[in-house]
């Protein structure tokens, strides 16, 4: 779970969560194919201070980029948590080293005056974006639908930080499930330590000084990773004593992931965390288990025993032959089963 500071910020608009250098090179690190010949844009940034524009402008010749370019929202002060009080806002470009010596110089870098308030909704930065092939930041967690809905409206690829609960989203999880957006490599345990001005009051251990400590962070993206193509190796054998069925849905539980059997072809229902080893070539999402009602892709609650389970992602496993062959009639349901079943398919358009 995300620790309270997180949620507070949500609910209060405040976004001052800055990534660290070494979670970023850590994620970026998997990703430099990518980046030859390539306008990289960091909307969501203050450039003069920003470890994505660290990142950036040192490795601008490693990576075999274009261009740079990193936009700062109001606040032109060289502290990251000035109140964005500032009449200006700026927007950085540097096209990498001139002088041979491997750093970013200041006269090097391009500096130019918004109009506005340079938010990444803002006429001004929407020219920039155009300009962009890909986009690395960490946008505000309290915008993140209205962000990713940009990236998908302009047709970018990008790398962004997000967190998990993004996933249940009902702008997020059809971009999830029509193969538009995936899980990076992600943050080490699942937990991120970013600067900012809030407490830090996790219950979790760990705590730096100056950091908050926030549960469930993870990066986003839309660009071609190794990961996203290694096979999770199954190694359970299916059982229907091992393997319930949900009480108002003809999925069985699958939890933890590790759990997912190797010889079962029909809907199972898996934790949101098996998305870090999603593999669409081993994999189809067919919905999400989670309120039955937010649209057309969350079918049923994940109700077990009487009792609702968290959040699940449907999925069913392909054949090499026929990804849409089931193993049906391979485990003989009873009757109340067999009507789930057909009810399932004729209602959410899973014929098979």
């Amino acid at each position: 779970m995300a620790n309270k500071n997180l949620n507070q910020a949500k609910s209060a608009k405040k976004d001052e969560f800055y990534t660290q250098l070494a979670d970023i090179e850590n994620e970026l690190k998997h990703y430099k194919q990518h980046f030859k010949d390539k306008v990289v844009l960091c909307n969501c940034d203050d450039p003069r201070i920003s470890n994505f524009f660290h990142y950036f402008s040192y490795n601008f010749e490693q990576l075999g980029l274009k261009k740079l370019i990193t936009t700062c929202y109001k606040s032109q002060e060289r502290d990251l948590f000035s109140q964005n009080n500032s009449e200006r806002a700026i927007w950085l470009e540097y096209f990498g080293d001139k002088n041979n010596n491997c750093v970013p110089d200041p006269e090097e870098i391009g500096i130019h005056y918004f109009k506005g308030d340079g938010d990444f909704r803002s006429a001004e930065c929407i020219e920039l974006l155009k300009e962009a092939d890909i986009v690395v930041t960490n946008p505000p967690f309290s915008l993140f639908r209205e962000y990713v809905a940009q990236l998908m409206k302009y047709e970018k690829k990008f790398v962004i930080v997000g967190h998990q609960n993004a996933i249940h989203y009902k702008e997020i999880f059809p971009l999830i499930k029509n193969n538009k957006l995936w899980l990076g490599y992600g943050f080490k345990g699942g937990a991120g330590h970013f600067i900012s001005k809030y407490e830090d009051t996790a219950t979790a251990g760990d705590h730096r000084e100056g950091m908050i400590r926030v549960s469930g962070v993870t990066w986003f993206t839309n660009l071609e990773i190794q990961k996203r193509h290694e096979d999770l190796i199954l190694y359970k054998t299916y059982n229907p004593e091992e393997y319930p069925k949900y009480d108002n849905f003809n999925a069985i539980e699958c939890c933890p992931t590790a759990n997912i059997p190797s010889d079962y072809y029909d809907l199972m229902g898996v934790p949101i965390t098996f998305l870090d080893k999603y593999n669409p070539d081993q994999f189809e999402i067919v919905g999400i288990l989670n309120h039955g009602c937010d649209n057309e892709f969350d079918l049923a609650k994940p109700i077990l025993y009487g009792k609702e389970k968290f959040a699940r992602i449907l999925i069913r496993r392909r054949q090499q032959n026929d990804i849409s062959a089931s193993s049906s009639q391979i485990y003989p349901q009873s009757d109340q089963q067999s009507s789930m079943a057909a009810e399932n398919q004729a209602d959410y358009g899973l014929e098979k």
